[in-house]
């Protein structure tokens, strides 16, 4: 029920400026709903009041609930209800209703209205419960409706009684039973507008049914509506929804522009917040109607700086942001646009305007002005105000008021030049001037220091926060004032004495050194990554066992040995050896001080950094680029002013020229003669064309018979020749197979071609030829003189280092590992089989199948590569990923192609590969989907054991996924269309189209076939079903395929190691989780941090803003934990007698130690000065070294 109410004082609308009402609600004065009220169930009052000033109308709405019910409708108009009915009829009386059908639900609901009208108007009528219309529409199944509706059936004659409601004229209706009728009577008709044409068609009656639509505009004065404002009519489908912008400015489809443009002006007004959305809904129901009159009142609210939503989704989405992030603050967005600047200055104009966008939806007056500003840096602030680094900020002060004084356009820019400044120089007095107007400092509040810092859980440990005050420093070094500011409220909201220490000396609260517990590592410049590595390989005993016995394990540098030494598939150079060997004796350092030092934390040595980080090759191209620069220093780009770091994309094609260039200028000693690159140690098996070993169906059969548990086998130091035995030929860099991504992983030296002296590239180190041909160009050039700049252990090169791929690094130290040591044995393919090999390498092998033959590869791997581009996974999915079944082209048909592991490390790692390249906006981006990990995952599955039955179970897996992909690839067609809907609801919408076109009122009727809107609606309700049981088969499926292996045990392997990344793909920040098996406690290593994780989903689990996601596992070998891991490994030496000199005098005089932390210094000077022995040294081997530089005091 519609009420209006007005005092008729005032300028009553509609008028000159106010052609309709425009009703708000009215929230206080809404009555709301209410129970059990005039026999309904309940009745719901709003009220609504017109925003004209001068205007007093009030509407009220009065709505309530169906008297049908659900149930009821049901019981009329379900077709196999009524079928039942029939049945029941003609099974009762079969001659009289033999020539008799089903009725259709069309016809129930019109027999019952006719009962209903008949009802309302005539007294007295009955009918027998035998009637044929009766029996076949309602039956004994009706009685309980009939009986609501006030029928009343009397059992001595068996009739129905119609119902005896009041049938006096007056008005209004106070009769509850006849305003039963008339609500149900009304709504029989409603019902009976719904049935398809094809039931419509059946009942010889017609009838229109009465809209409210002219009672609604008698009600609130709309009679001369149509003739003040024409406009094309357009019946209203009050069951189909129109296009949501009319509802969201008040309107409706019929409106003309002019009280379109009236609406939009009102709602901006009445809801200021929200106007950006009105502007929205205005430019859309512009390009709705193709209207020349709303798309130029939406430019000129633009013009006049109004925006839109869609200005607001588009400006955050030129950053890279999502709109909707509640995490997101303006200096975030300020950094990026400062970014953009300095990457695409020619952009600016374009990055100003979304700035100033985004700037006025958050009501940011300090986006908005950087985004009008004409100053943009310091430099530039101080050149306006005619002030030089060294004028005081008071001084600063009065002449920014000088200028505003002088010129009030002027304040923007004044209050933009303290700003610059104020960064600049950290000026805490500068900024509380901008935002107080005086000088002097204002504590924060403890809530928007956790905002500033970007921590939305407050829970977090005392140096996690420290930790992301870090990051933050990192990303944002111009802001030091604000970020310490912020760790200070927070530090004295928690009273936390760790926070405080770290304010005042940099350094965490430590408790006393203890032999329990590990040291943790400095970072010296961008060398999170590399602190992680060393820890890593610090826990895996039989490695750090190696290093710190390493005279045992070390190479000679004899001619034979040298002429023997393959690794990577190539041959190793005397240089390359001895460089290796520098790398394991300063590893060897820095593992002897983690197990002595007397502190918190170390400061590994920055030659050690660059021997790490830097491969061989890479150093040399470092020399040549530092050679031919002028500044003797490349530009690797910055980010604010931080230098890039973490995961690289995809490398560009120069840097592979880089390499091969190498061998042109540093040709490498043959040492192995003339037909060495021929030599074989046995008979090799039979090849194809593309390096596949062919076996025969018949022979694979009986090899499988035979096939050793090779998975099983014990790490040893001794790896015997008939178990270093391979019969595979390494693949071509160039092969399908997924299995060999690890960039040209095991190229064969008989592939290089003779006539290419170039190095070629294996795991992304230099491989050098087997033979040299005569010179064919003119000497190198002579050296010349070098400056101290080239010679000394420079910076540059270990941030160049830690730019590299995490893939590369963890090759080039298991390269140089292996270059230092020498070989337990020598594999058939000349390569070295070694401790590290036996360690940290496997084998995969990978099957083809074709033309009734299978053709197998095998080869070594370091890693397991999984990918996570895709979306979120657990760790089996993502490890299925490399090993499952896959099409590949071999001599131009698809051939299936598939992979297992015949021998497993016990060290395996995995690196997940979240670093991917967009093609469209050729650059890298990072993956956070989430990669579910296991603490014990269990690898038979993947085995080349020959188990049948073990091979039958992985196919019936992989013809699940097959099915899986048929079914989600079917959803996206159901579920994807351009109008942003599902086909079923295209479907309904198209009925719903064709209905009203041949319902409409004027001469424009266009008749549609029935049949058309009956498929439709079949369809639509296919769909539906068919959508339906697609995800039923999806769900099902994806239980069998999870549940398949579920019984296969016998190789577990346990989480040891947790790579960890937050940020971008061009920056960020790592950390390593380690778990100790022995103490059941997972630690983090956080550069020089080493602390107790105190809640295990911090490992396991993912946050939903920014999150730090894993970049590369290690599991460990169950069997054999206790010999491959052990995290804590401390022999402290015996704290000196000495007397301790005053802090402040030993601090003033302590000398700047490379490689030696502050905690440190006073031990090691006690130490020196007691004559204590010093860590073991090789000297020798340093000084033979070109690589040796001689340590800075």
């Amino acid at each position: 029920m519609l009420e209006l109410c007005q005092d008729g004082e005032g300028q009553q609308c509609p008028n000159k400026e106010y052609p309709l009402h425009h009703m708000q609600h009215n929230h206080y004065d809404s009555p709301g709903r209410h129970e059990q009220i005039e026999g309904r169930a309940w009745v719901e009052e709003q009220r609504f009041e017109c925003s004209s000033p001068q205007c007093s109308a009030a509407v009220t709405i009065r709505f309530s609930p169906a008297r049908l019910t659900a149930e009821h409708v049901t019981l009329l108009t379900d077709p196999k209800l009524l079928k039942q009915r029939a049945e029941v009829a003609i099974a009762m009386y079969p001659d009289r209703f033999r020539e008799e059908g089903v009725s259709s639900p069309m016809r129930v609901l019109h027999i019952l209205r006719t009962y209903i009208k008949d009802a309302i108007h005539t007294e007295g009528k009955r009918f027998g419960s035998m009637n044929k219309n009766f029996m076949l529409c309602f039956g004994e199944a009706c009685n309980e409706l009939l009986e609501y509706l006030g029928f009343s059936y009397s059992k001595s004659d068996e009739y129905w009684n119609l119902p005896n409601p009041d049938r006096s004229p007056e008005i209004p209706i106070k009769d509850p039973l006849k305003i039963l009728l008339n609500d149900v009577d009304i709504e029989l008709m409603a019902l009976m507008e719904q049935r398809p044409l094809s039931e419509k068609s059946q009942i010889s009656v017609q009838f229109i049914p009465l809209s409210a639509i002219k009672w609604i505009e008698q009600i609130l004065g709309l009679q001369e509506f149509r003739q003040a404002h024409p406009s094309p009519r357009r019946t209203i489908d009050l069951t189909q929804e129109e296009h949501p912008c009319f509802a969201s400015l008040g309107a409706v489809g019929d409106f003309s522009d002019d009280l379109i443009i009236f609406a939009y002006e009102r709602q901006k007004l009445c809801d200021v917040d929200n106007a950006p959305y009105y502007l929205e809904c205005l430019q859309d129901l512009g390009e709705l109607r193709q209207s020349e009159t709303l798309q130029t009142k939406a430019v000129m609210m633009q013009s006049e700086g109004e925006i839109s939503t869609k200005d607001i989704r588009e400006a955050y989405r030129y950053f890279g942001f999502d709109s909707q992030s509640s995490s997101l603050n303006d200096e975030t967005i300020i950094g990026v646009f400062q970014s953009r600047l300095s990457d695409a200055p020619r952009q600016e104009a374009d990055a100003r305007l979304a700035l100033r966008i985004i700037g006025q939806s958050r009501g940011s007056e300090k986006i908005r002005h950087l985004a009008l500003k004409t100053l943009t840096t310091a430099e530039q602030a101080l050149g306006w105000l005619n002030a030089d680094n060294d004028t005081p900020d008071d001084f600063i002060i009065t002449m920014v008021t000088i200028k505003i004084t002088d010129n009030k356009s002027d304040t923007e820019a004044g209050q933009e030049a303290i700003r610059l400044i104020a960064e600049q120089r950290n000026s805490a007095a500068l900024r509380n001037w901008l935002e107080t107007g005086e000088m002097g400092v204002v504590e924060m509040d403890v809530g928007e220091a956790y905002t500033r810092l970007g921590i939305e859980d407050r829970t977090l440990d005392d140096d996690m926060i420290i930790t992301t005050y870090g990051i933050r420093m990192s990303e944002s070094p111009h802001q030091l004032q604000d970020l310490r500011q912020a760790l200070e409220a927070i530090a004295k909201d928690r009273g936390s004495r760790q926070i405080e220490d770290f304010l005042s000396n940099g350094q965490l609260a430590q408790n006393s050194v203890s032999v329990e517990w590990p040291v943790g590592l400095e970072n010296i410049g961008n060398t999170c990554y590399l602190n992680s590595l060393l820890q890593f390989y610090f826990t895996v005993k039989p490695l750090r066992d190696l290093v710190l016995h390493f005279d045992d394990y070390k190479m000679d540098l004899d001619q034979d040995s040298l002429r023997k030494k393959q690794v990577g598939s190539r041959r190793v150079s005397r240089k390359e050896v001895e460089r290796a060997q520098s790398f394991v004796y300063a590893l060897q350092k820095l593992f002897q001080r983690l197990i002595s030092a007397r502190a918190s934390s170390i400061t590994p040595e920055r030659e050690l950094a660059r021997l790490t980080l830097i491969s061989s090759s890479n150093e040399e191209a470092f020399r040549r680029m530092s050679m031919a620069s002028k500044d003797g220093r490349p530009s690797l780009g910055d980010i604010n002013g931080v230098p890039m770091q973490g995961p690289l994309g995809p490398p560009l094609p120069q840097e592979m020229e880089i390499h091969s260039s190498q061998s042109k200028h540093h040709p490498v000693e043959d040492v192995t003669g003339d037909n060495a690159s021929d030599t074989t140690l046995v008979e090799p098996p039979n090849y194809d064309d593309s390096g596949y070993m062919v076996v025969s169906m018949d022979e694979k059969a009986q090899q499988q018979e035979i096939l050793d548990d090779k998975e099983n086998l014990k790490p040893s130091n001794k790896i015997l020749p008939d178990q270093s035995r391979s019969l595979s030929k390494p693949l071509e860099p160039t092969s399908p197979s997924r299995l060999n991504e690890q960039e040209h992983q095991r190229s064969s030296t008989k592939d290089i071609s003779s006539s290419n002296p170039d190095l070629s590239l294996t795991n992304g180190l230099p491989r050098t030829p087997d033979t040299m041909s005569p010179p064919d160009r003119p000497p190198p050039v002579p050296p010349r003189p070098q400056t101290l700049e080239q010679t000394k252990p420079t910076q540059d090169e270990v941030e160049l280092g830690a730019q590299q791929d995490v893939t590369e690094v963890i090759a080039n130290v298991l390269f140089q590992m292996q270059c230092a040591i020498k070989a337990n044995n020598i594999d058939t393919d000349g390569e070295q089989l070694d401790e590290i090999k036996s360690l940290f390498y496997g084998k995969t092998k990978s099957y083809i199948k074709k033309d009734g033959s299978v053709r197998t590869k095998e080869e070594f791997f370091s890693d397991i590569k999984v990918d996570v581009a895709s979306g979120p996974r657990d760790i089996y999915a993502a490890l299925d990923g490399a090993f499952d079944v896959q099409n590949v082209d071999v001599d131009g048909t698809l051939s299936p192609q598939y992979g297992s592991i015949s021998l497993l490390p016990p060290v395996l790692q995995i690196q997940v590969q979240r670093v991917q390249f967009d093609q469209a906006k050729k650059a890298s981006y990072k993956s956070e989907a989430h990669l579910k990990l296991e603490e014990t995952i269990y690898l038979d599955r993947y085995m080349d054991s020959g188990n049948a039955a073990l091979m039958q179970l992985r196919e019936e897996a992989w013809r699940w996924k097959d099915r899986v992909r048929e079914l989600e690839a079917r959803k996206a067609i159901l579920t994807q269309t351009d109008a942003d809907m599902d086909l079923p609801e295209v479907m309904d919408m198209t009925q719903g189209y064709l209905m009203e076109l041949q319902s409409a009122e004027d001469d424009d009727v266009v008749m549609v076939n029935p049949d058309v809107l009956q498929a439709l609606n079949e369809n639509a309700a296919d769909m539906r079903r068919e959508l339906e049981h697609i995800e039923t088969e999806i769900t099902h499926l994806n239980t069998s395929i999870t549940s398949q292996f579920t019984d296969l045990r016998a190789l577990p392997y346990r989480l040891h190691s947790v790579f960890i990344h937050r940020g971008t793909a061009l920056f960020g920040h790592y950390w390593i989780y380690i778990y100790d098996f022995k103490k059941d406690i997972w630690r983090r290593y956080n550069d020089s941090y080493v602390t107790q994780i105190k809640d295990r989903r911090e490992v396991f689990e993912q946050e939903t803003t920014n999150p730090a996601t894993p970049y590369f596992l290690v599991y460990v070998r169950e069997s054999d934990i206790d010999k491959l891991v052990d995290p804590v490994c401390r022999e402290l030496e015996p704290e000196p007698q000495w007397d301790a000199p005053p802090i402040a005098d030993g601090m003033d005089n302590m000398e700047v130690i490379e490689g030696v932390g502050p905690d440190e210094y006073r031990w090691l000077r006690a130490s020196t000065s007691q004559g204590a022995n010093p860590a073991p040294s090789h000297q020798s081997a340093w000084d033979s070294s070109e690589a040796h530089s001689s340590n800075h005091w």
